[in-house]
């Protein structure tokens, strides 16, 4: 989770959550990665975005009940009005002899697009992109 700073989003994985296997639907999951990565991108669009893509997810380890979730999130591209982000997720959990281990589990490519209060695209702020990095001053 190197250079992804602090998560945008921590949750405890709880049994309510679980597929028919005991481990931690792949669908709840995703919809932390969804969250995690509109906070983040509404750094460049305060009002409001809608996700239109999620690519490159990658379920690497299975999540357990009991298990923090931790879904940090960054900006890797922005566009007139769509968002690009990164997101990690990682989950803490205590083994059978009381030691705590983190673990990376997924990571996703999700695209946002910035809209208004009617769902009509909207073009990100030069300024917000600029204060972001995304533009040159």
């Amino acid at each position: 989770m190197r250079d992804m700073g602090e998560p945008k989003l921590k949750i405890v994985a709880m049994p309510n959550d679980t597929n028919p296997a005991g481990n931690i639907f792949g669908g709840w999951i995703l919809s932390q990665i969804d969250l995690a990565g509109a906070i983040a991108a509404r750094e460049l669009s305060p009002e409001r975005v809608v996700t239109i893509s999620m690519d490159k997810v990658v379920f690497k380890e299975p999540v357990f009940v009991g298990d923090i979730v931790s879904c940090y999130a960054k900006i890797i591209k922005a566009g007139n009005t769509s968002i690009a982000v990164e997101v990690e997720v990682s989950a803490q959990r205590v083994d059978e002899l009381g030691c705590t281990s983190c673990i990376n589990v997924t990571s996703a490519i999700v695209t946002y697009v910035s809209v208004d209060k009617r769902g009509r695209k909207k073009p990100i702020s030069n300024e917000l992109k600029r204060i972001h990095g995304f533009l040159e001053s």
